[in-house]
């Protein structure tokens, strides 16, 4: 999977994240003439609402966002599914009167042309180097003068100052709108947005988190003191729960709550709907925090006073991140306020940074985590072939189903960490693909190559991983050599050696390298971070063809995804993916290449990567004429340690017949 995509405008640095963002697939509709008529109801209601402004708007943009830059967003949320139709989770809507656009990456294109009605949504494939940036395009096909609006809750400061520029420069203007059009509309065509969720917040005990509240506000506040910032302000969901040690869900997979978070010198003041219980307290308290609830609604006006204080004192520092949405700096600046706003001081945010590098508590949680998510999937995938060769029918939403009852059999397990993807044939082309339970339910075949991307989360980690199967154990030789290729690319990232403090960007070739040799590629990027009991997408570092935008480097106990894929339209999908952390590497230490070492990138370090995922690769699938040496070793190893650390639970549990499933496919694979 992938951390946040900023995938919606090229020319924001964007980056893709992941070879697997978990989307949901849109209700059946059977009547494609009922799917048109409601498409142009919603657009002509929308293009109504647009020329009703008090500037009327030539162009709306709705991008797949929320007012915290979350990823994964709730239903309320949702604006563009609803207006095209389209679910993919990247990509962002421009209606004009007379177009209806929608920007999104390679890994969507697929679905859009299913989702999306075709007479009316035009697919701007942003992956393809003709296609013209969102910017490009207004600028081109606007009329001078023409004002372009957007919910400034839904838009960073980071994409809206570009686009604000590069407007202005042919004499249009970008209009921050404070009431969000499709929500209008959706009331209009009585179809009101749901209500934001408001579930209950439960505290996360140190003995997972592994540093007190406390000690990481502590931590703020040192480097609030060395920015000279008089306060901090926290808008990413996942990083408000972080910082607590509390977790929530308020949206689905992903444990947050909606809420916003203010650090001062004196205070702690957290902005969310309802009240904390005693339980999370009580937790704030033993671990030396205070907190001041308000509600979430207050947070710009709370700003837009503390600006004013400021701006009467002479301190004009407020610190947030450069992710924080355009309505959240302006609050924060006293844009409507003040004469001559505040100066903020805005970059990645110290949260960020602070929770991408995992504690040692952290870190032995994610290793546990993954010998539980190992016997869960194991299980469902000898489960799986043992339907299939007794000829019992299993669709797709029944695997998925069934791997999530054998996951709530492990100890602290919460829940998906994002909606599995269980791809059977073509459906495995999909790179987003989930398949809805409203329409007809695809059968897993035995001649199918099977895609199964999913993952848990657990109090003390989260988990995504990527195995794909032949299920009748027959690949083609086709489906073979992409396998194997697939497979050397991950084996090429996970046995690399590297300098510490490098991009992510710097290591995606490696993963490519064997399918770029015979004119092969995937439309994702390789690696994203992952959170600990928090979103499976994790910024602000990554491994893809395009770099992260506040990508830190690469260090010591970060975890991140290593995931190479490759995808035949019409007919299967590969991809390999484990989860890995950044450790140092010495000659004496247990790495396949580290009796080669002979230097220390001249005092930086070398590092390189533990495979935390113990799930056995398909051995009919591999192609051993394909691999070197060192490869052959590299996967024969893999799998004895998968079944020296998972087989003596199965055993103490009587787990019989999936030790001997194990024992099976974790037997030495040979060359003929």
């Amino acid at each position: 999977m992938w951390r946040k995509c900023y995938v919606f405008i090229v020319f924001l640095c964007a980056v893709p994240t992941r070879a697997n963002s978990h989307v949901r697939r849109s209700p059946y509709i059977a009547n494609k003439e009922a799917l048109h008529n409601m498409s142009l109801q919603r657009l002509s209601t929308l293009r109504a609402v647009m020329a009703s402004q008090p500037t009327a708007l030539a162009a709306y943009i709705i991008p797949t966002a929320d007012a915290h830059n979350s990823e994964y967003i709730a239903p309320v949320d949702a604006r563009r599914e609803w207006i095209s139709g389209f679910t993919g989770s990247a990509g962002t809507a421009v209606v004009t009167s007379a177009a209806a656009l929608v920007w999104t990456d390679g890994r969507y294109y697929t679905q859009f042309e299913k989702e999306a009605d075709l007479k009316i949504w035009t697919l701007m494939k942003q992956s393809l180097p003709e296609t013209p940036t969102l910017e490009k395009w207004l600028c081109n096909n606007l009329r001078e003068g023409s004002a372009v609006g957007v919910d400034p809750h839904t838009f960073t400061r980071e994409e809206w100052t570009p686009l604000q520029t590069a407007l202005s420069k042919v004499n249009m203007q970008l209009i921050a709108v404070p009431t969000n059009l499709v929500d209008e509309a959706r009331r209009i065509n009585n179809d009101p947005p749901p209500a934001r969720p408001n579930n209950t917040v439960i505290p996360l005990p140190v003995n997972y988190t592994g540093k007190p509240a406390g000690q990481k506000i502590r931590e703020l506040r040192n480097k609030m003191t060395d920015k000279n910032a008089s306060a901090l302000v926290i808008t990413a969901l996942d990083e408000v729960a972080y910082t607590l040690n509390l977790r929530g869900s308020d949206i689905k997979f992903n444990p947050v709550f909606f809420s916003y978070l203010v650090i001062t010198p004196s205070s702690v003041v957290l902005f969310h709907n309802g009240s904390l219980s005693e339980p999370v307290l009580y937790q704030l308290s033993t671990e030396g925090v205070e907190v001041q609830e308000c509600p979430y609604a207050g947070i710009e006006d709370y700003l837009k006073n503390m600006a004013k204080e400021l701006s009467q004192c002479g301190k004009h520092s407020i610190w947030l991140s450069s992710d924080a949405s355009e309505a959240i700096h302006r609050a924060a600046s006293g844009v409507d306020v003040l004469k001559t706003p505040l100066s903020l001081i805005s970059e990645v945010s110290p949260v960020a940074l602070m929770k991408l590098v995992k504690n040692e508590i952290e870190l032995e949680g994610f290793r546990h985590c993954h010998i539980k998510d190992g016997i869960a999937v194991s299980r469902l995938l000898k489960w799986l072939h043992d339907q299939i060769d007794k000829g019992i029918s299993v669709t797709e939403i029944q695997a998925a189903d069934k791997l999530l009852e054998f996951r709530k059999e492990e100890a602290d397990f919460m829940g998906p960490s994002f909606q599995t993807i269980p791809g059977s044939g073509a459906n495995g082309a999909i790179i987003h693909y989930n398949p809805s339970r409203d329409g007809p339910q695809k059968v897993i075949e035995k001649n199918d190559m099977f895609l199964l991307d999913s993952g848990g989360q657990y109090k003390d980690g989260t988990t995504d991983i990527t195995r794909t199967r032949h299920m009748g154990r027959l690949p083609t030789a086709e489906q073979k050599s992409a396998f194997t290729r697939v497979l050397k690319g991950q084996m090429m990232v996970g046995s690399a050696l590297f300098p510490q403090g490098v991009k992510g960007n710097v290591l995606d070739s490696l993963a490519r390298h064997w399918l770029w040799q015979v004119g092969l590629d995937y439309a994702h990027g390789t690696g994203h971070g992952v959170g600990h009991c928090l979103n499976v997408h994790e910024g602000p570092a990554g491994v893809s063809w395009r770099p992260y935008p506040h990508d830190p480097g690469l260090k010591p106990r970060q975890i991140l995804s290593n995931e190479p894929g490759f995808y035949k339209v019409g007919a299967f999908g590969i991809r390999h993916e484990d989860l890995v952390e950044i450790v140092q590497v010495t000659k004496d230490s247990k790495h396949p290449k580290a009796s080669g070492i002979v230097g220390d990138f001249d005092g930086r370090g070398v590092l390189g990567f533990n495979t935390l995922t113990l799930v056995p690769n398909q051995k009919e699938c591999i192609d051993v004429s394909l691999l070197t040496d060192a490869e052959l070793t590299y996967i024969n190893n893999y799998h004895a340690r998968v079944l020296e650390t998972l087989g003596p639970i199965m055993k103490q549990r009587n787990l019989n017949e999936d030790l001997l499933w194990l024992q099976k496919e974790c037997s030495p694979l040979l060359r003929a």
